[in-house]
């Protein structure tokens, strides 16, 4: 057989391979435990039934005179999601990293072609696709609206697909990469605030003029992909057939851009030395981590040497320290936003503690393959204890100052300082049961952060990333309703306020205890589950 035969027969099989290599990569993760696979499992019906949900929306939506714009601006905030949720938070898209395929012979345009199908197989590509098909039908009005549907639904799909894996492919090596950490801490800063941005603009739909605020902005998206698909599909309805031939033209453009540009990143990598890691060593010797001062003040001991590492992550891991950075940007600007726009509570100053208790939750995952030197420093159920106390102080040198920073912020530009020690109370009750749960959910739903590419979360692993810290947040909230309750009792009673300053002396000594009991529960389990924590968290 020639080489040249060999060659088409080769681009030919590419997508079903990678197609199914994809599948047995979902399948084989899942296969690990049955806790991954009811994780999984669970995440998949919460997913889907949030999507069954959008799309009967959507479908009431038809007929009324504000559902293009409406559409149009979800789909357009739906892209922007396909472009940037991939590279910094875990995802439900199992799609093949790229970097994995670059010692083989495979030629860019069929491997293109074959991450692509991959790409559509999936938690978030389903989603998608019910939103685009329940706006089709919202706005669309005819049989020439219709034709045009079926259409726009799928070029739209895949130019939220082939928009995810360009940008992820352009940044694949400067994130896994040591130069990278400073782009994606901005990166994590600009997500922050456009996610609140979105979050506010959402709130002014219920202010004077509802819908009709939106017709300004659509009226600029419809002629944006994939945005102008859904466009194309509403103006086929009102009898714009130029207008809507266009649109979708534009959006089948940019799918064609869209595939150039990803073959032409896919074609670097694979053929380009990695230059992002040059001279690393000589910028390693250069940087100074500031914590030498602060180990001064740290307690002697194991304690104080399990704090500094953990100090030294946040500082110096790029994935840890980007989602560090976005967790006090989102913080801070929940509650100052709010405040600023006068429809703000002083009890949305928890926020902050809230966002950096997350952090607590798979304490092993960012330790990846160099947790087994940890493992081996652990014997007994008192080990494992002391090693997530030294975590979870690391934590609070840096949570409870700004925590209470940003409480009194929100205070004095709120001017409502009669309310300040419960506030503190409720955070600093809540920032105790996110550590207590944290603590735990850490060692019963372990995963693995890849260090290499764009993923925060290793394939297979997504569903239990999800499970492991939205349960652990609702236990969270159930662990501090007993302040909470008794927040809400003296706020209703009559004499309450003569009483409520009671509240940070209790919530701060409720925090402590439950944070000390959820390490006590955590640590046996850590101890036990020592060679499983350890195949979780390593697998990436």
């Amino acid at each position: 057989m020639s080489t040249s035969t060999s060659g088409v027969s080769s681009e030919a099989s590419i997508t079903p391979v990678v197609v199914r290599l994809k599948l047995s990569l979902l399948r084989n993760g899942l296969r690990q435990s049955a806790g991954r696979r009811a994780a999984y499992i669970t995440s998949v019906v919460v997913v889907l039934l949030f999507a069954a949900l959008q799309l009967l929306g959507l479908i009431a939506l038809r007929g009324n005179a504000h559902a293009a714009s409406v559409t149009v601006l979800l789909i357009a905030v739906m892209a922007l999601g396909w472009a940037v949720m991939p590279l910094f938070f875990p995802s439900g898209d199992e799609t093949l990293d790229p970097t994995r395929l670059v010692m083989l012979p495979l030629r860019p345009h069929p491997l293109v072609r074959a991450l692509l199908v991959a790409s559509l197989v999936g938690i978030g590509p389903l989603f998608t696709l019910c939103l685009l098909v329940g706006s089709v039908i919202s706005v669309a009005h005819g049989t020439a609206a219709y034709v045009t549907g079926v259409v726009a639904v799928p070029l739209a799909l895949l130019v939220c697909v082939a928009l995810a894996r360009a940008v992820a492919a352009a940044n694949i090596r400067l994130l896994s990469s040591r130069k990278g950490r400073d782009l994606a801490v901005l990166s994590g800063l600009v997500i922050a605030i456009g996610a609140q941005l979105v979050n506010f603009g959402a709130q002014q739909l219920g202010s004077a003029g509802g819908l009709s605020r939106l017709d300004p902005a659509a009226d600029v998206l419809r002629w944006v992909p994939p945005g102008s698909a859904i466009g194309a599909v509403d103006s086929m309805s009102r009898g714009s057939y130029g207008v809507g031939v266009a649109q979708l033209v534009l959006s089948a453009a940019a799918l064609v851009g869209l595939l150039a540009l990803w073959s032409r990143h896919l074609t670097l990598l694979m053929t380009s030395p990695d230059g992002s890691t040059l001279q690393a060593g000589e910028s390693a010797a250069r940087e100074r981590v500031p914590t030498g001062g602060l180990r001064r003040l740290l307690p002697s001991g194991r304690t104080g040497t399990v704090m500094e590492r953990s100090l030294r992550y946040v500082w110096r891991d790029p994935k840890t320290k980007a989602a560090w950075v976005t967790s006090l940007a989102i913080g801070l600007i929940v509650p100052v936003f709010n405040a600023l726009q006068g429809t703000g509570s002083i009890y949305f100053a928890c926020f902050a503690a809230g966002m950096l208790g997350i952090q607590m939750y798979n304490q092993f995952g960012q330790d990846t393959s160099a947790f087994w030197m940890v493992a081996m420093a652990i014997a007994s159920p008192h080990d494992a204890y002391v090693e997530l106390r030294g975590r979870a102080l690391a934590l609070l040198v840096i949570t409870l100052p700004y925590a209470t920073l940003v409480t009194v912020l929100t205070t004095a530009m709120l001017d409502d300082w009669s309310k300040l020690p419960e506030v503190l109370g409720l955070s600093f009750a809540l920032l105790g049961a996110m550590l207590a749960t944290g603590a735990w959910s850490s060692a019963r739903f372990p995963y693995s952060i890849p260090q290499e590419g764009y993923k925060n979360v290793a394939p297979g692993q997504a569903g239990l990333a999800w499970i492991a810290i939205f349960g652990g947040m609702v236990s969270a909230a159930l662990l501090t309703a007993p302040v909470i309750a008794l927040t809400i009792w003296l706020n209703v009673t009559a004499d309450g306020d003569r009483w409520s300053w009671l509240l940070l002396p209790l919530g701060a000594g409720y925090g402590a205890l439950i944070t000390a009991f959820g390490l006590r529960m955590a640590a046996p389990r850590t101890a036990r589950r020592l060679p499983e924590i350890l195949a979780a968290v390593s697998k990436g």
